[in-house]
């Protein structure tokens, strides 16, 4: 099911090209179709605007504007994730690389311009007409959201490879003022580096503390507002969200060292370190059941959170995100508990469900996100799990043949969904 070719947003020949030779090794009919039809999707469906640069021009260089699901807006962190898998094929398609390169632009520009959103509206250049919403912070002309997700500067430092010497100093700065503490040494309540407030009829829209945040105490890690999720943490030190930003931090250090930038790689990489000693100091938790395991949100206080939600970065994706091995002790004890009834956010319906696996609070009870479903394949060792995830994908697409946000555990034909 995808678009006829006159309607598709983007081409590539070497994405094509990938595309047939891959399909053809799938002896399985629905998994090869749906490989076929969301492999491209993002160049088919979600290139709102790009611009190739040009030397006549003000633009001397490209940008690309990306649409994120149903909303015309930009999500930094779902932008990178929708061009990264596409990236090593720009070596042998230019305007692709050009594609990709105009993300990057695109993304520093607005980080630039306000660097605590999670989305951003179309630049006026684009002609588009811009997503609207009645709760934007910041500069207005520029942000479509402002909840501040950590994960989103780490997703412009995985994709980033151009135009990173301005930008990267304002972001480094932005991440070591958001691990202070919430009170100084003589209980005195300190400076917020942002806030966030909105009215809104479900608590997960808005932040606690007057838009702070809950309190917190020092870890070496950094705080959040909110999940990948968008919605508001419970503690506002998300493990995994810290695990990701200090994966993509040492990959930031490795690259300005190559180019001479050793202050700032030395900045990123005693970040990168501090993060994950806080990580395993207070980061942790013993389980009653499964042992030592990693905690999806703390405080610094001795508060921990034990749950996983589907969206990435998650615990379950740790492995994925470059943080540990899949063998790792303390992740396969937390893997077990994650993918158990004991993470209040995965559900079953036994033999019953087509869908079993880790919900999110986004979408409320009992619908299982087909994204977790991947990350359980994608991190794991066991062929057949492999293998029963792939089916289980295939089959929960309700004949649409395209993955959806979430389905209902309790649909026997996968025609119960969310967001297709």
């Amino acid at each position: 099911m995808r678009p006829p070719p006159e309607c598709r947003s983007f081409t590539s020949a070497a994405v094509k090209k990938e595309l047939s030779r891959i399909s053809a090794q799938i002896t399985d009919p629905d998994i090869r179709q749906l490989f076929i039809n969301i492999m491209p999707n993002t160049l088919d469906t979600a290139i709102a605007w790009h611009y190739p640069g040009g030397t006549k021009d003000k633009l001397a260089y490209p940008y690309t504007f990306v649409f994120t699901g149903d909303i015309n807006a930009q999500w930094t962190r779902d932008s990178t994730d929708q061009l990264l898998s596409l990236l090593p094929y720009a070596v042998a398609d230019a305007s692709l690389n050009t594609l990709i390169a105009g993300l990057v632009n695109m993304q520093a520009d607005q980080i630039a311009a306000y660097p605590f959103a999670n989305a951003y509206r179309s630049p006026a250049r684009s002609g588009l007409v811009p997503g609207e919403n009645d709760w934007t912070k910041g500069d207005t002309r520029t942000v479509f959201a402002a909840k501040f997700e950590i994960d989103s500067l780490a997703a412009f430092f995985k994709l980033s490879t151009v135009f990173w010497r301005q930008q990267q100093q304002q972001d480094a700065d932005s991440l070591l003022d958001m691990g202070a503490p919430t009170f100084d040494s003589e209980q005195r309540l300190t400076d917020a580096t942002v806030r966030f407030v909105r009215t809104a009829n479900t608590p997960t829209e808005s932040s606690f503390g007057g838009g702070r945040g809950n309190p917190i105490r020092h870890t070496g890690m950094v705080r959040t507002l909110f999940r990948p999720s968008d919605d508001s943490v419970i503690f506002p030190f998300l493990v995994p969200a810290n695990a990701m930003l200090a994966v993509e931090l040492r990959a930031l250090a490795d690259m300005l060292d190559k180019t001479g930038d050793t202050t700032i790689a030395s900045r990123s990489r005693r970040l990168a370190e501090d993060i994950t000693c806080g990580i395993y100091e207070f980061g942790t938790a013993e389980h009653p059941k499964y042992g030592h395991v990693f905690a999806y949100e703390v405080d610094g206080y001795g508060s921990r959170l034990l749950m996983d939600d589907a969206n990435v970065p998650s615990l379950l994706a740790l492995p994925y995100l470059g943080f540990v091995n899949a063998t790792d002790p303390i992740y396969q004890n937390t893997r077990c508990m994650l993918l158990s009834p004991d993470n209040p956010w995965y559900f079953s319906n036994g033999a019953l469900s087509l869908l079993n696996g880790i919900d999110s609070p986004h979408t409320v009870f009992c619908k299982v996100w087909p994204m977790s479903v991947a990350i359980q394949a994608l991190t794991s060792n066991d062929q057949q799990e492999i293998v029963d995830a792939e089916h289980v994908l295939a089959a929960s697409t309700a004949g649409l043949g395209l993955m959806h946000e979430s389905g209902d555990i309790d649909s026997a034909n996968g025609n119960s969904f969310t967001l297709p």
